[in-house]
């Protein structure tokens, strides 16, 4: 046996340890994503027909709104990011996942979290701090899960066979460090019995806002296009120079945004929030330059498949982070400030470029994970455009209605229309995730169904016998 057929049964090894976590935790995704949506759709719906939900306490704004948002990221992305990193992992290190049963185990615990939280806002008990609304029954669930997924990835990590680490390895690393540490922290300060009073709390809410919306996002996205983009464009990731600078510019100057500019705080926080800011420009162009490099005449033909959507997402990635430098910047952010500025930021960051890398990762990992095609390919261009259309709208229409509602003296009338845009924008998401959804929940059923087959055809199999010869 060559090589080449060596390299082969060790890809198929690899993938059949990673493929019960990985389902369970891309279904449980590919489902809260659909709901999430679907509530943010209603809440979307409450600001120009109010009347539609009037009589049901459970579909105000107040309620909708946080659980659309804590299903997008606790529901859909965490656990989607932490399957794809397993994955890589394993690839990486070009060995089996070790204990594939405790993912398995983490991730029904994982959507056991989301579901409590879930229906706990939906009832009225969100903790009232921006993605912190989960009780701390829920809190604790996702917590412990992560931790345990993150000692199956480093267990992991520690059997590769090669010593040396790729970019990928940075920033997926140093994710799987970040969220216990900001998650947690800010849980016991605010969430506690005896939490931090006054200030104190925006202050760190914010601090944990920024780090787990734009640092967290950003740590797992990026690592995830720098492992995928030189496989699918077939050379390799240009300047590893400029991806280790990338990742310490990163982690030194995105912890240290956040505050608003106006907030009730002392001046210097305000300020070193616009200065860091400032310099986030230079990950920002080291990243820029990394993918497009890598990408630019690359044989590749981008027909709507991952590799459209690799590029796509990178690319809402630099807008988003152009986009947070300027509602930092003093002048720009007296207009955009308490505006709907801040929410098209914030959805560029999850839906246009961190959903949108992750589902061109999932759709290059499927295949190989359970050996065969997907069920319905073209639903995966399909999807592409309607993310594109999604991510047009929904930000195009926020942060246009932000600068408007900013000049009309936070007028709310001057942002109807771009609320009526954005439900339209959001509706597209929501057509594709389901068409995402569909794909997923048909290939783990096709493949259960043969599973089934298997042992069925096993167990009827006649048992062979030894001839005793005389």
């Amino acid at each position: 046996m060559n090589s080449a057929e060596n390299n082969l049964v060790s890809a198929a090894k690899i993938d059949a340890s990673c493929r019960v976590p990985l389902l369970a935790l891309f279904g449980g995704a590919a489902l809260w994503l659909v709901v999430g949506l679907l509530l943010a759709v209603l809440a979307s719906l409450t600001f120009h027909a109010p009347e539609m939900f009037a009589h049901c306490p459970f579909a105000t704004y107040g309620h909708l709104a946080p659980a659309a948002n804590d299903l997008l990221v606790y529901g859909f992305a965490i656990p989607a990011g932490l399957g794809v990193l397993l994955w890589i992992f394993a690839r990486l290190s070009q060995a089996e996942l070790v204990l594939p049963l405790i993912p398995v185990v983490a991730a029904n615990l994982w959507h056991l979290g989301v579901f409590i939280g879930l229906a706990t806002i939906l009832c009225g008990g969100s903790s009232g701090f921006t993605w912190l609304e989960f009780p701390r029954a829920a809190a604790m669930l996702l917590g412990v899960s992560f931790v345990l997924i993150a000692f199956s990835a480093v267990a992991t990590f520690g059997q590769r066979k090669a010593r040396e680490l790729y970019p990928a390895h940075w920033f997926l690393l140093a994710a799987l460090l970040w969220f216990p540490w900001i998650y947690s922290t800010a849980n016991l300060f605010l969430v506690t019995t005896w939490p931090v009073r006054g200030v104190t709390q925006a202050i760190i809410n914010w601090w944990f806002a920024d780090n787990l919306i734009f640092v967290w996002l950003a740590l797992v996205g990026v690592g995830v296009a720098f492992y995928f983009l030189p496989k699918i464009a077939g050379r390799p990731l240009h300047s590893r120079f400029y991806a280790l600078f990338a990742f310490w510019t990163l982690i030194l100057f995105g912890t240290w945004i956040g505050i608003p500019q106006g907030a009730p705080v002392p001046a210097w926080l305000p300020t070193t929030n616009a200065f860091a800011s400032l310099l986030l420009v230079i990950p920002l162009i080291a990243i820029a330059v990394i993918v497009f490099k890598t990408v630019w005449g690359a044989p590749t033909v981008c027909k709507g498949g991952p590799f459209c959507y690799l590029r796509f997402g990178m690319t809402a990635f630099i807008l988003s982070g152009l986009m947070l430098i300027a509602s930092a910047c003093p002048e720009h952010a007296r207009t955009v400030e308490f505006t709907w500025f801040g929410q098209a930021q914030t959805q560029l960051q999850i839906l246009g470029f961190f959903a949108i890398v992750i589902f061109g990762a999932i759709y290059e990992i499927l295949p190989r994970l359970l050996d065969g095609g997907l069920p319905f390919p073209k639903f995966v261009r399909v999807q592409h455009w309607f993310f594109m259309l999604g991510t047009l709208l929904l930000v195009g229409s926020l942060a246009f209605a932000g600068v408007k509602q900013g000049r009309a003296a936070y007028d709310p009338a001057a942002a109807i229309m771009g609320l009526r845009i954005a439900t339209m924008g959001w509706t597209f998401f929501l057509f594709g995730s389901l068409l995402f959804a569909v794909n997923i929940f048909v290939m783990t059923i096709r493949w259960k169904l043969a599973l089934a087959k298997t042992v069925i055809a096993y167990i009827k199999s006649p048992l062979e016998t030894s001839e005793v010869k005389p």
